[in-house]
């Protein structure tokens, strides 16, 4: 049965009208002084602004999350709209004293609002399982190889010569190069644009998640097991990329960049880094651990590991320092040293990720930059001359690790 028509009559449509016309011209004022237009509004609802993703997996996930986005708006108006429309259509008007007629049961209408959520849900079930094949298929053999080794908290890079896996010749692939500095100036996860990459996941201590807002996709670290992901990135440029899983407290600093770049200049990186890597040391030196001793930062040519500037052979290295590392900071964080004169830090790291110890002048300029150092492990930093002041220095890979060196 349906409930008989009510007058319109009255002026409360129209203020109602009014009063929402008004809202929503305000609400546009308000916007567009703080520099928010309704297109930028508008792209805040989808994935990193409304951006467009840069691999050929993150289309997919796009593509899939447009549709459901579109799904859910239209039935979002759609039952918003009723409920304004019957709000105002049939509101009590005076002398109203009854309820109007009741409708009970209608096979019809049921069928119907069952039916077509049904429908919605398998049609979403239909594409969204087609969307996890695309993201999870397998590239071709071939490519770039890279291993993320994300541990409490740092991350690095190992470029390999193959797969992750059981190779006839030998169990795992060898490492090429390690990019130990995680982002900033010659530091970053490095990739070709238009060609297969392969990347691996693991992790030494507790769960970590790999993050690139700009590839839409995040995967697990876990302990123990070896995940893996391929990609195609299409458009070169910088990428942020962050742990995005909770896993202790200095979780916000594990942050990365991924540099992607056309094929030839990624190839020239690639053999320049290996070229200047510096070899591993020998067996039983400080700092060996049986890994390369690469740095996204390597040493000049011909100067020692370690060292920014030694002095020069058979010369006294002056005073020395002594700087430990230790659950991601710096055990002393105020030194001193001796003014118009070369001195040596003596840093000890001992914990299984890189640091190194970076000291700026006054105006924010590099005074020293000594060599990321891979714990467990021991290096002598030679530190040229320092006029006195006061210098802050930094571990380049955990920026919340700083102290100050007092020069006088």
């Amino acid at each position: 049965m349906s409930m008989p028509s009510r007058s319109r009559t009255g002026a409360g449509p129209l203020i109602a009208g009014t009063l929402i016309i008004l809202a929503i011209g305000i609400a546009i004022v308000v916007l567009a002084v703080s520099g928010l237009t309704p297109g930028r509004v508008f792209d805040s609802f989808f994935p990193v602004g409304g951006e467009s993703p840069v691999t050929d997996r993150g289309r997919a996930t796009r593509q899939l999350y447009d549709v459901v986005f579109y799904i859910a708006a239209a039935i979002f108006l759609l039952v918003e709209g009723l409920i304004i429309f019957t709000a105002f259509r049939y509101r009590k008007k005076p002398g109203d004293e009854e309820l109007p007629p009741q409708t009970h049961g209608n096979n019809l209408i049921e069928v119907i609002w069952t039916a077509i959520p049904l429908g919605i849900v398998l049609f979403l079930f239909v594409i969204s399982w087609q969307t996890l094949n695309t993201v999870d298929a397998k590239a071709a053999d071939g490519g770039t190889y890279v291993r993320a080794v994300a541990s409490r908290f740092q991350w690095k890079f190992q470029y390999l010569d193959g797969p992750d896996g059981v190779r006839p010749e030998r169990s795992t692939p060898k490492v090429v190069y390690e990019q130990l500095l995680p982002s900033g100036e010659g530091g970053g996860l490095v990739l070709p644009v238009g060609e297969p990459v392969h990347v691996t996941l693991t992790s030494p201590d507790v769960i970590h998640a790999f993050y690139v807002p700009k590839f839409l996709f995040k995967r697990d670290v876990v302990p123990g097991k070896l995940n893996a992901f391929d990609f195609t990135v299409d458009t070169p440029g910088t990428y942020r990329g962050q742990c995005a899983e909770l896993c202790g407290e200095l979780h916000g600093s594990m942050l990365f960049e991924v540099n992607a770049m056309p094929k030839a200049e990624y190839d020239a990186w690639l053999a320049a880094a290996v070229q200047k890597a510096p070899p591993p040391p020998p067996s039983g030196a400080p700092g060996a651990s049986g890994a390369p001793a690469a740095s996204g930062a390597p040493s000049p040519s011909g100067a020692p590991a370690g060292s920014g500037g030694p002095a020069a052979s058979g010369a006294p290295a002056g005073q020395t320092v002594q700087l430990e590392a230790q659950n991601t900071a710096f055990t002393q964080t105020s030194l001193t040293a001796t003014a118009n004169a070369p001195f040596t830090i003596h840093f000890k790291n001992d914990d299984a990720v890189p640091h190194n110890v970076e000291i700026k002048d006054a105006s924010g300029q590099v005074a020293f930059k000594g060599d990321l150092l891979t714990g467990p492990a021991e290096t002598d930093y030679h530190v040229p001359a320092l006029a006195s002041g006061t210098y802050p220095f930094v571990c380049i890979v955990h920026p919340n690790m700083t102290g100050t060196i007092t020069v006088q």
